[in-house]
């Protein structure tokens, strides 16, 4: 299991953040996102930051305009390797009112769910699939559920936005997809 990743994410800078509502420390949250990763692989998974863009195998964009698109992940090939494009939408109106709402009401909501869409769609750049386990970082939102909760969940468990490093998101099960994917079939 593992391997090295290569990673970019875009700088939110004054022209992204007006097409997509991004926030200048989003940037951090999706490099939180893979230390989550790496440290859930138990470091067999290792993630370095790219010169640049183009020779990145994971690649987290803002995103604008979705309606209801927390996030999406388009893979691609890069330098024979594969990789992928991460779209995140930090602007919480495009979700619904009830997640809009409750963004605009508690900051740390607002930082929780766009972490955890950057982990979410990385799982998928790692080889995840959706499941339906209410509990897992990779549960698909088409299958119902109290959606506002589940970042609720996840949220009371912070009571700083540094307290995010701490809380990965991922669940048990997840671990063990992970380690599916990438190949390596020990039960963990």
């Amino acid at each position: 299991m593992g391997g090295e990743f290569t990673w970019w994410i875009d700088p939110c800078t004054a022209a992204v953040a007006r097409s997509t509502a991004c926030e200048a420390d989003d940037a951090g949250l999706g490099q939180w996102a893979l230390d989550a990763w790496q440290r859930e692989s138990g470091n067999a998974i290792v993630f370095k930051k790219s010169p640049n863009e183009a020779h990145a195998r994971i690649r987290i964009h803002w995103a604008g305009g979705a309606d209801r698109l927390y996030g999406e992940t388009k893979l691609l090939m890069v330098d024979g390797k594969p990789g992928a494009n991460i779209y995140v939408l930090p602007d919480l109106n495009g979700l619904g009112a009830d997640i809009a709402t409750a963004g605009r009401e508690d900051k740390l909501f607002r930082d929780s769910v766009v972490y955890l869409t950057c982990v979410h769609e990385t799982g998928h750049a790692l080889g995840l699939k959706h499941t339906r386990n209410f509990d897992d970082i990779m549960y698909a939102f088409g299958y119902g559920g109290d959606i506002v909760e589940y970042f609720r969940r996840y949220r009371r468990r912070l009571l700083t936005r540094e307290d995010i490093r701490a809380h990965s998101g991922i669940s048990d099960s997840d671990r063990a997809s992970l380690f599916l994917a990438q190949g390596d079939h020990r039960v963990h």
